[in-house]
């Protein structure tokens, strides 16, 4: 019997009993559909923290305000304590010999937009021009304002890529005005889009893209801001050698300290660290939710095994005609195990296409970043035709041993 007729064979037998041919692939289906579902979504979280690390840039130092109302110091005295300054920032750039700039920066959230009869809602950020370099925000058109704008207080904005799209549609927005609260202001450039912030570091959950950029003097001066709010909210330090990142965080920790009276109304957030910490998450995560899949590919190569044993003990009589016809042992294990192999191979293909759908559900419904790579389909379908290899052998081997008198003489 050659590999074509031992084919035809194993075909035969398996769609002569379809329903228990499907019931046995449904555990390397949903082996193989969890495999690529998790794999797509660790992926995902990889692109996704990684998008947000790249947001706060690899070698800065994002310090937050962390406003103290009341604090009682050493002697018992009631002090306030109410974050960053501009003196703080000032200090950073000159006192820090590991700072190349210190940009400071003031946001105003759900602050109103127009022009025309379009209106927008978005968070108006004060800060200086070196934010341009520190996070490469570079405009698709237009530019950045710059010190003089600053040093003039004027009234120059940078728009996020969405409020633009909101306000002036397919229009060139630079050199235009825009109303932002009740101040006219001139479009001096457009952001391109950015991905989402999810909030995670120094970045608020907010959609980037309906950012709006100002001078920070020109937000101090013309808008109306809380006295008791912090004069900053947020610190970038761009490090001059990132391979000392940390040792440039615990200096400005230390400067800080001092100017602050040891008081801790600030956060310092070290991009870089958040990498390592989601990376460690995330190799947890891969290595839990692969155990997972991992025991489902393994229930699915138990019941192939199962199922062809119960199909060898069913077709006793038939293996014993085969063999008195001439079928030598190796042809009626070929049989068994070729069968083996088509239900983990139609199980890993069909396990594919399940674990494909499941992505795409997961990414709708739960809201997840998911990606499907080459990589793991290769993988899940390579392991799913190793556990019909691995689990037919050894039915097919008992098959192959059985004795041609005994199993003719079998009812």
């Amino acid at each position: 019997m050659n590999f074509q007729e031992s084919f035809s064979v194993s075909i035969e037998g398996l769609s002569s009993h379809k329903l228990r041919s499907f019931l046995t692939m449904l555990g390397i289906i949903f082996g193989v559909a969890a495999v690529i579902s998790m794999l797509s979504i660790g992926a995902g979280a990889k692109k996704e923290a990684m998008d947000q690390i790249k947001l706060l840039g690899m070698n800065n130092i994002i310090l937050r305000s962390f406003p103290i109302q009341t604090e009682e110091d050493e002697r018992g005295t009631i002090i306030e304590a109410r974050g960053l300054t501009m003196e703080d920032s000032r200090s950073l750039n000159i006192l820090n010999p590991l700072v190349e700039a210190s940009v400071p920066q003031k946001e105003m959230s759900e602050v109103r937009v127009s022009r025309k009869s379009e209106e927008s809602t978005v968070t108006l950020v004060g800060t200086m021009p070196a934010l341009q370099n520190v996070l490469n925000l570079d405009p698709v058109k237009g530019n950045f304002f710059n010190f003089v704008d600053v040093h003039q207080s004027r009234r120059v904005c940078v728009l996020g890529h969405r409020i633009k799209r909101d306000l002036f549609y397919y229009e060139n927005a630079v050199g235009q005005q825009i109303k932002i609260g009740n101040l006219w202001f001139t479009v001096a450039g457009v952001m391109g889009p950015k991905p989402r912030s999810t909030g995670k570091g120094g970045v608020g959950d907010r959609d980037l893209n309906l950012d709006v950029y100002i001078p920070l003097s020109s937000m101090i001066h013309r808008f109306d801001i809380d006295p008791s709010e912090p004069e900053v909210d947020q610190i970038i330090l761009k490090v001059t050698d990132e391979t000392r990142i940390n040792e440039a965080a615990n200096l400005a920790g230390t400067l800080l300290g001092l100017r602050h009276n040891q008081v801790e109304d600030y956060r310092i957030i070290v991009p870089e660290e958040l990498l390592r910490q989601s990376q460690q998450t995330q190799r947890i995560f891969n290595i839990v939710m692969g155990a997972i899949a991992g025991i489902s590919l393994l229930v699915g190569g138990i019941g192939i095994m199962n199922i062809m044993l119960a199909t060898i003990l069913e077709r006793t009589r038939e293996i014993g005609i085969r063999r008195a016809m001439g079928a030598t042992r190796k042809d009626i294990s070929g049989q068994f195990l070729i069968e083996a192999i088509l239900l983990s191979f139609s199980g890993g293909l069909i396990g594919i296409l399940v674990g494909f759908l499941m992505t795409k559900a997961i990414s709708s419904y739960a809201n997840w970043q998911t990606i499907v790579d080459m990589g793991s389909i290769l993988l899940a379908f390579c392991v799913s035709a190793s556990v019909g290899i691995i689990f037919g052998i050894y039915p097919a081997r008992k098959a192959a041993l059985l004795d041609p008198i005994e199993s003719l003489r079998y009812e």
